[in-house]
């Protein structure tokens, strides 16, 4: 499948046109949407994909977030509990309202991106999905959870999860969260209660990463780190945060050297 790139970019600029671009919410999402894109292109050359399958992640990283610009418009907010499934819904606007067209002109991987662009927010990739749409939705996964660590950093903690600095300075991580985090996967939103939850649930994103070059990627950006890094004024939360740091310490170490065994094998490979 061959995709004119320039053609999908004018798309997504012209799309975007319709929203207020001098809104901070919205530069967020078009500056995301463009570095999701560039990582799915990046993880996907670094992980055996074809030029076929690297064209295809990266069209499926500039799609991902269609749904968030219509949904800061009618519900003022980017939290999904409050509003919509940004996933499912730009889906629907892509490939039930044919959106999709502006973006392509073949119609052989509909179904593929698709299905790709819907689970991107989903806890877990539906289990009906085939081998390879599975591959396509991990690597979108992947890639965007590696971006939201950065978003995570650039942008004021406080101003993402809206909360006052006093508040979420002198709270601590709920037990169900902690204890979500120590069993390696990802945190449950209904398990977040106090605004410090949320900052350990972006952290335990990474246990979901799939591939092993993004857990790679992650360590050479730095923004696990520093996200990890958060002070609070309660020293009994800077004692739980001392123990996440450690814990992914630990796991970070294993997986990059899987990665690296992985590499080896490749590289071996006649």
């Amino acid at each position: 499948m061959k995709i004119d790139r320039q053609r999908a970019l004018a798309a997504f600029k012209e799309y975007t046109s319709n929203y207020d671009v001098s809104d901070e919410k919205v530069k967020l999402k078009i500056d995301h949407t463009y570095r999701v894109c560039g990582l799915c292109q990046q993880i996907a050359a670094q992980s055996g994909f074809d030029q076929n399958g690297t064209e295809l992640a990266w069209i499926a990283g500039l799609l991902h977030d269609v749904g968030r610009f219509e949904q800061l418009k009618r519900y003022g907010t980017f939290i999904d509990a409050q509003s919509i499934d940004h996933a499912e819904f730009g889906a629907d606007i892509l490939f039930k309202e044919g959106r999709i067209r502006d973006y392509i002109a073949d119609d052989s991987e509909d179904e593929l991106l698709e299905k790709t662009v819907r689970c991107h927010s989903a806890y877990r990739v539906p289990a009906q999905y085939t081998e390879r749409e599975k591959k396509f939705a991990d690597l979108l996964r992947d890639a965007d959870k590696i971006d939201i660590l950065k978003v995570n950093v650039i942008v004021p903690i406080e101003e993402i999860y809206n909360v006052t600095t006093y508040d979420l300075k002198h709270c601590q991580v709920t037990e169900e969260v902690m204890q979500a985090f120590y069993e390696e996967h990802a945190v449950l939103r209904t398990l977040k209660k106090t605004p410090v939850d949320n900052v350990v649930g972006h952290i335990s994103l990474v246990y979901e990463l799939v591939y092993p070059v993004s857990c790679k990627l992650v360590c050479e950006q730095g923004y696990l780190d520093k996200l990890m890094g958060f002070q609070s004024e309660l020293s009994e939360t800077n004692a739980q945060f001392a123990k996440i740091r450690e814990k992914m310490a630990a796991y970070m170490k294993q997986k990059i050297k899987e990665q690296n065994a992985e590499a080896k094998k490749f590289e071996a490979c006649p």
